[in-house]
């Protein structure tokens, strides 16, 4: 969900199995160690296949809480390090935390918007989403164990719908890099729009006619070229690149000690439910592709290193974390099913973490260049939750779920359209009606509770 491409999944999908793994093939091609140079190429692969969505997610942040471009470099080289973290701890696994099945962690974009709108409430800044994020962790450890109780009141319908109003609320995120940044003087002029456009239609071109490995790094060759020509332009600067040293060492809570608000925590414990039914179908995903068999205490085991990826990320001044789906895709699309291709990813992004200066170049890219390839990543979020939305009967005697969803897109929508719509709402409850995506979430589920059926659960496909 994570990137352009989702998991190659099952039209059914198998249900977890609590028998034993007995095939012995699928077990010794996942557990298998390549080669070292073999190692190192297909884990380069894994990481250039996720690098732009890892780094997209702090530039937004800090973009929007105007932050100076070391400390977005900053948050850049903390977010490869946690990345790195968390996909050894999934790969390789510790006790009983990690799934041992080839998957690349990386922040996901559900919780841009989540995370904006708590930039944008008085009083939490940076600390307050810290604390958010470790508040998501704790919440995701505690909740692994009853996780088919919870996930019962999150059927495709609810999911689905939560999904594509995150990605409709992150177009306006989108929109506003491709003008040029919101509250720029030059907001819209031709040429940067242009550069918006041009990456735009380079990442749809290469997506479409790009062989296999430049397919799936469309996203991020797009980003490079619209780079290239605004360097070309003189609309880059590196000032202060020499003053960031080549090695920095990556230290918890460097941004402050966090702060812990009740919606925001709220919101990031809304945001790592709606990651753990998207892990679930991914790992699902997985042991279909390496003939694996996945079975609950495996699910769980995936799970649990999610939640300590985000609780570690909280930490480690970064945020919440998914297995990439994107990456599930280049598994099936390549055939090497071995954990330790995406182990060696893993400490691939350890080591990038500990280098600032790719950090701050990375910083620098222009607001147009982001515009034009988010209008990809973000409209994927909204492609996805139409996907679920597909597995909907919606012709199933006295089925409602077309009025469940109608009836929570258009309350999700009224911040977007019309932003004063609440401005007779008590200032308590502010960032709950401002928040299309806390809105529409908080209607899904009520009107599914009252309308629908909350005994299904999501299908995992």
């Amino acid at each position: 969900m994570d990137g352009l491409s989702a998991p190659a999944v099952p039209t059914t999908a198998p249900q977890p199995s609590t028998r034993p793994d007995t095939g012995r093939h699928a077990k010794d091609e996942v557990d298998a160690v390549l080669p070292a140079h073999r190692l190192l190429a297909l884990g380069l692969q894994h990481v250039l296949l996720m690098y732009a969505n890892a780094i997209a997610v702090p530039l937004i942040i800090g973009g929007a809480l105007k932050m100076p471009k070391d400390q977005i470099a900053l948050l850049i080289n903390a977010d490869l390090f946690a990345c790195g973290i968390a996909t050894l701890i999934q790969t390789i696994g510790l006790g009983p935390f990690g799934i041992r099945l080839p998957v690349i962690m990386g922040v996901t974009a559900i919780a841009i918007q989540p995370m904006l709108a708590m930039a944008a409430m008085p009083g939490v800044g940076l600390d307050g989403i810290y604390g958010a994020v470790i508040a998501g962790g704790v919440y995701g450890l505690l909740v692994v164990p009853v996780v088919g109780q919870v996930m019962r009141f999150f059927p495709p319908v609810v999911t689905g719908t939560i999904l594509t109003m995150i990605g409709i609320a992150l177009t306006r995120v989108a929109v506003g890099w491709a003008g040029g940044g919101a509250g720029a003087a030059d907001f819209g002029a031709p040429g940067t729009v242009a550069v918006a456009a041009s990456v735009l239609t380079a990442v749809l071109l290469l997506a479409r006619f790009g062989p296999g490995f430049v397919a799936n790094i469309s996203v991020l060759l797009g980003i490079t070229l619209g780079y290239g020509v605004t360097l070309a332009l003189g609309w880059t600067r590196f000032d202060g690149i020499g003053t960031e040293p080549w090695l920095r060492v990556v230290l918890p809570l460097q941004f402050g000690t966090p702060s812990f608000h009740l919606v925001p925590c709220l919101i990031m414990c809304l945001v790592m439910t709606i990651v753990f039914i998207e892990a679930t179908g991914m790992f699902l995903a997985l042991s279909v592709m390496t003939g694996r068999p996945v079975g609950t205490e495996d699910i769980r085991r995936g799970l649990r290193a999610d939640a300590l990826g985000t609780l570690i990320g909280g930490l480690f001044n970064t945020f919440p974390y998914l297995s990439y789906s994107q990456n599930v895709g280049l598994v099936g699309l390549t055939g090497v099913h071995s954990r330790w291709v995406c182990a060696s990813a893993g400490g691939i992004m350890l080591l990038l973490g500990l280098v600032p200066k790719i950090a701050f170049v990375a910083a620098s890219i222009p607001q147009p260049v982001l515009g034009g390839a988010s209008l990809v990543m973000f409209g994927m979020v909204a492609a996805t939750g139409i996907r679920i939305l597909a597995q909907v009967d919606y012709a199933r005697p006295g089925s409602r779920d077309a009025l469940v969803i109608a009836v929570s897109l258009g309350l999700g929508l009224i911040p977007i359209v019309q932003p004063a719509f609440f401005r007779a709402v008590p200032e308590a409850l502010q960032p709950i009606v401002k928040d299309p995506i806390l809105l529409t979430a908080i209607a899904a589920i009520a009107l599914n509770a009252l309308l629908g059926s909350t005994g299904t659960g999501p299908r995992s496909d």
